[in-house]
């Protein structure tokens, strides 16, 4: 667990230090509905990192390097998610494009109805499922590193 910890900390000071220039435009984003998002939860084969954010959520800018990082890091074992809520598509992908965060996936829900069936508002929310599809954490407010790493090795990273 201190290992996850550590190179954690380690890749995000090292993405700090530098920046990718060569960012790809990102597409519009699948809308999802709520029984598409509760299929996508269920029907993982890894471990899930379900992340809730919107463009004008302050605190979900400071979060972002943070997890393109992770999954970066543990991408082939971990399915990364990410869900725009509450937005506009310009917005999004714009977001997604400052902080190179095309890696993973990522779904658009402007009403909030799919977040809603997740049982939790508000944003930034962090959502660690079990490659069972069981939730383990459900995480309020911005993700820092450690917090992030405990829970990546808790889910069976």
């Amino acid at each position: 667990m201190r290992r996850v910890v550590i190179a954690v900390c380690l890749a995000v000071a090292a993405a700090a230090c530098g920046g990718s220039d060569d960012v790809g435009d990102v597409g519009l984003l699948p809308e999802i509905t709520p029984d598409e998002l509760q299929t996508l939860i269920a029907d993982t084969d890894r471990p899930l990192v379900l992340n809730v954010w919107a463009s004008w959520c302050i605190p979900c800018r400071s979060e972002a390097p943070l997890l393109r990082t992770a999954h970066e890091q543990f991408g082939d074992e971990v399915r990364f998610v990410g869900l725009d809520v509450r937005d506009n598509q310009s917005d999004a992908r714009a977001f997604l494009n400052e902080f190179d965060l095309a890696g993973f996936e990522h779904y658009f829900d402007q009403s909030g109805a799919a977040q809603g069936s997740l049982g939790a508002g508000g944003v930034p929310l962090t959502l660690f499922y079990r490659a069972d599809g069981s939730l383990f954490e459900l995480h309020f407010g911005v993700i820092d590193e450690r917090t992030l790493a405990l829970n990546l090795d808790e889910i069976g990273r």
